[in-house]
């Protein structure tokens, strides 16, 4: 039974296999596809979005004033002009109250003797002299102060002096002082710590001299470079700057300090372990600009006078504003009105804050001593 079932499909095969062999083979005929020319496409411009330049911001001008060449704050018009003066202002502790100093543009502390453990005496300059209502104690001046106003063109206004004194005011780039002349005022303290400048005391003054009360020959120009109120530096973008809320110099027998307020940006100035305070309004002296200069001095006597060597180029410093510090240099030309220039360590001249400076001379051999944190 198998084997007729094989031989039975056997024989299917063979004629299947026949029957398809006796067809003729089918011609395929191949078909090129057609392929869409597919255009071209053209390279269209990219919009690339170009950096604008930062607009430079400006403080507003109100009518009828100028930007203060001192602080850039803007004040009457009419003192465009008009010289300022260089008051000397006794800092011993006998002097205090002081008076009169927070209405300064600029105060300079400078070391005064090497005696009395180097005791400091302040440098105030003012562009509007005509609205004082007190100012000092009023005490000698030293050769550093005539160098250092002479850099603003500012009449220096003192009670006497050692007379290293003299070969200065003889020049007439420095000949313009007023000394001794201001009102006594009964204090109860002993007549060295009695001198002020009172309301009249420079008109009167200038009327009984030959001194302009305007710019002269020998004004050298704008002191500093400043950025405006409303786009103030925050020195956040330079590299080398460091925190500074606090800076404790070096002046042995006042202990200057300085701290920083961050709610309003400025840096009060403290000595004899005290807040400074005005004598008349109660209001803690304070900066929005601090300017710290390491300078080598020549002492000059026994006694303790000296002079700074403010002629110098390429020593150290700090700037300090709002909360922060740099490291900078300085330079001075010559004995003459040339300007302290400051600059930062790529050395570019810095611009300082719109607003009130305190500037230090540090003795170099102390500079060790100095804490900024």
């Amino acid at each position: 039974m198998k084997r007729k079932v094989v031989s039975t499909l056997a024989v299917l095969l063979c004629v299947g296999m026949l029957g398809a062999c006796g067809k003729e083979e089918a011609t395929v005929e191949y078909v090129q596809p057609q392929i869409e020319e597919i255009p071209a496409v053209k390279d269209e411009p990219v919009e690339v979005e170009q950096e604008v330049a930062k607009e430079p911001m400006e403080d507003e001008l109100p009518e009828g004033m100028y930007f203060s060449e001192l602080t850039h704050l803007p004040i009457s018009l009419e003192l465009k002009d008009q010289r300022p003066i260089a008051a000397m202002v006794d800092n011993e502790k006998t002097a205090l109250p002081h008076f009169g100093m927070n209405e300064a543009d600029i105060v300079y502390e400078i070391m005064n003797s090497t005696q009395n453990d180097r005791i400091t005496r302040f440098m105030v300059l003012m562009k509007d002299w005509g609205s004082i209502e007190q100012l000092g104690s009023i005490r000698s001046t030293r050769p550093t102060n005539i160098l250092l106003a002479a850099e603003y063109n500012a009449v220096l206004c003192h009670d006497g002096g050692p007379f290293y004194i003299d070969a200065y005011f003889s020049k007439a780039i420095f000949k313009d002082h007023f000394s001794g002349i201001f009102s006594r005022v009964d204090n109860g303290k002993a007549r060295e710590f009695t001198e002020y400048i009172m309301p009249g005391d420079l008109d009167k003054a200038f009327n009984n001299s030959k001194f302009s009360t305007t710019y002269t020959e020998y004004y050298p120009g704008e002191h500093f470079k400043f950025a405006p109120k409303v786009d103030p530096i925050t020195l956040s973008d330079n590299g080398d700057s460091k925190t500074c809320t606090f800076i404790d110099l070096p002046f042995k027998h006042n202990g200057s300090e300085l701290e920083y307020n961050d709610s309003d940006e400025k840096y009060y100035y403290a000595e004899y372990n005290a807040p400074h305070k005005d004598g008349k309004t109660g209001e803690v002296l304070c900066f929005d600009n601090v300017i710290i200069q390491k300078c080598t001095f020549t002492q000059l006597d026994d006694h303790g006078y000296l002079i700074y060597n403010v002629i110098d180029s390429g020593k150290e410093g700090f700037y300090c504003t709002h909360g922060k510090c740099i490291p900078i240099t300085w330079a001075k030309g010559g004995e003459d009105n040339s300007i302290t220039r400051f600059y930062d360590m790529s050395g570019n001249e810095i611009s300082i804050n719109t607003g009130k400076t305190y500037i230090t001379l540090v003795p170099s051999d102390n500079w060790d001593q100095l804490v900024i944190k």
